[in-house]
């Protein structure tokens, strides 16, 4: 072999050697800008793109939420790769690169949201909570919970709708249509009364669902003791075989939309209001709030007894004195009177 023709193949290594680096070169920097650990939220984060945000907005949002070392990859790769809005809620956990976190939101790969529903009074209260939580507005919401031809598509009515909804935790996504949402907790709240034989149960009680949601709302409202509400449930069937008056206080709350009265009297006991039920017999029009599992249960398993009254006990306990008879509901009322008078406590 000539000594001409080593110089060249030696050269020709030299010029391979060198492509191989830069392109190594490349790939390592290609890896480190668009790769690398871009985001460091303190903890795992999420950005929400609403409908009418823009890529200008996306970009802010991201920075914010994810404390970036860096936004000039992300804003290069927003710019030059053809980014069209996708709505949603996108994680951003802490060492996440720039293009996963651009692949996601250019692909619509969002996280679902959990929903979380609990202690709902009113249907204000219902529409203000899953427009917290997901991409819908509270006025919309509260508009189709009030509207009789909506409700009436899932077998309700306006004042009975709220016990379409069974307290849980579900996933959704955050941008989830709301006809779809409400397909959902239909789909939930039928699963719901099939599981355990709630429906049977129901039906041996001689109620509805929605008639059990009811009367579990004003167990709910009466006491936050679980052992306690089957004997509070008890004893508003009692008084509904009987043909007596719920005469409820929190029926007469709900009536007033004030819950911050602690003792119904007087003129309250008036209120012109179908859920008056010291003028009303029966159940009111539908549930005074959306009761926990717990209370569900307790009117479906509710104890049998013979009591009609009941009175807060004088230990301020958080339960109940049960009574037979109007004289020993009487003798429990001056005992826990006595007891707020003793610690100087007015209602």
């Amino acid at each position: 072999m000539s000594i001409k023709k080593i110089d060249f193949e030696s050269k020709t290594a030299k010029v391979v050697r060198s492509i191989a680096a830069f392109f190594v070169v490349v790939l390592a920097i290609f890896w480190y800008v668009f790769f690398s650990a871009t985001f460091h939220p303190n903890k795992k984060s999420y950005v929400l793109v609403d409908a009418d945000d823009t890529p200008d907005s996306v970009i802010a949002k991201v920075k914010k939420v994810g404390k970036p070392s860096s936004m000039a990859s992300f804003k290069w790769l927003m710019k030059h790769m053809g980014y069209k809005v996708h709505t949603g809620r996108y994680k951003i956990s802490k060492g996440d690169g720039t293009y996963l976190l651009y692949h996601h939101l250019a692909t619509g790969h969002q996280s679902p949201a959990e929903f979380s529903l609990n202690n709902i009074r009113t249907k204000k209260d219902l529409a203000k909570s899953i427009s917290d939580q997901l991409m819908m507005k509270e006025s919309k919401i509260e508009s189709m919970l009030n509207d009789p031809d909506f409700c009436a598509r899932y077998g309700y009515t306006p004042e009975t709708i709220i016990a379409m909804f069974i307290p849980n935790t579900y996933e959704f996504y955050w941008d989830i249509k709301p006809n779809a949402f409400f397909k959902r907790m239909k789909s939930e709240c039928d699963k719901f009364w099939l599981d355990d034989n709630r429906t049977g149960k129901a039906k041996e009680i001689g109620y509805t669902p929605v008639q059990v949601m009811t009367i579990a709302s004003i167990v709910e409202e009466e006491t936050n003791n679980n052992d306690e509400k089957p004997m509070v449930a008890g004893l508003y069937i009692n008084r509904l075989h009987s043909g007596m008056k719920l005469q409820a206080d929190p029926t007469i709350r709900f009536a007033l939309q004030d819950f911050t009265i602690r003792r119904v009297g007087g003129s309250q006991l008036m209120v012109q209001s179908p859920y008056n039920t010291y003028k009303h017999e029966g159940l009111p029009p539908g549930p005074i709030r959306i009761p926990s599992i717990e209370g569900i249960d307790a009117v479906l398993n509710y104890a049998h007894h013979d009591y009609l009254y009941m009175c807060a006990k004088e230990d301020f306990s958080g339960t109940h004195n049960f009574a037979k008879t109007w004289d020993e509901h009487e003798a429990n009322a001056k005992r826990y009177q006595k007891a707020l008078t003793e610690r100087k406590i007015s209602l």
